[in-house]
């Protein structure tokens, strides 16, 4: 499952903040808004773990389900996912990416090539906060239209060679889509695409409330949350294989 942030985690929790003129912009002056709006950083330097509630239409599937998501600084994350009387997790302690085999029930380290995938949607604020270190760059592409207004294209490259595409609302510097790619359920890569809206604040933080996400232009997810909460503590043994 994609997260929304990298969590998901999260790396969609992007909010409001005053627009300038787009042409003037350019990725620096973006992220510093992205940031400011945010809370700004010395708000989410103090950021912890975040811990994320709520439910999943698995439009795709027909089914129905439940998911917690779990972050922690730096590079942590687990997602528990509550389906069809079974529990699925996938996590990542920073180092080892591991999940559930779903046909055996066992925990199983992830395949390489997932485990990529994994260990990129682990990362938190430090992606928007300070990108060099993990190098992380962003180039601001101009504008494009969709559904007949402007949004603001930012690239995302990462040392691997991963990129990803965030659209950004210039009247509210919201995060209003995010594209890449991601892997299905047979391991296969895949277009994705991840639609946020229903912002609230938390603890001075805008989250987005519903991700309505897409695989290969289908329509894969609907994700409601329900909770969030800042800074409760987690233990590193949440994320470790067991």
């Amino acid at each position: 499952m994609k997260r929304a942030t990298s969590l998901f985690t999260l790396s969609f929790l992007i909010i409001s903040f005053l627009a300038t003129p787009a042409k003037s912009q350019s990725a620096n002056d973006i992220l510093k808004k992205m940031i400011d709006a945010m809370g700004g950083r010395k708000v989410l330097e103090k950021i912890q773990d975040t811990t994320i509630s709520g439910s999943m239409d698995l439009t795709q599937m027909g089914l129905e389900a439940t998911i917690t998501i779990y972050q922690k600084e730096p590079n942590k994350s687990r997602f528990d996912i509550e389906v069809m009387g079974m529990l699925i997790t996938q996590a990542c302690d920073g180092e080892i990416a591991w999940g559930t085999n779903p046909q055996t029930g066992m925990t199983e380290e992830m395949s390489e090539q997932q485990a990529e995938y994994m260990k990129r949607e682990s990362l938190g604020n430090s992606v928007y906060l300070d990108p060099k270190k993990l190098g992380i760059t962003f180039a601001y592409k101009g504008k494009e239209n969709i559904e007949g207004k402007d949004y603001l294209v930012l690239e995302q490259a990462y040392a691997d060679g991963y990129k990803s595409t965030l659209f950004i609302d210039p009247d509210t510097y919201l995060a209003f889509k995010g594209q890449g790619k991601t892997l299905n359920n047979m391991g296969i890569e895949i277009e994705a695409e991840t639609f946020f809206s229903d912002y609230k604040k938390v603890d001075g933080i805008m989250v987005a409330h519903t991700l309505l996400s897409y695989q290969d232009g289908e329509e894969f997810m609907i994700m409601t949350i329900t909770e969030v909460t800042f800074n409760s503590a987690l233990e590193d043994g949440l994320f470790a294989m067991n």
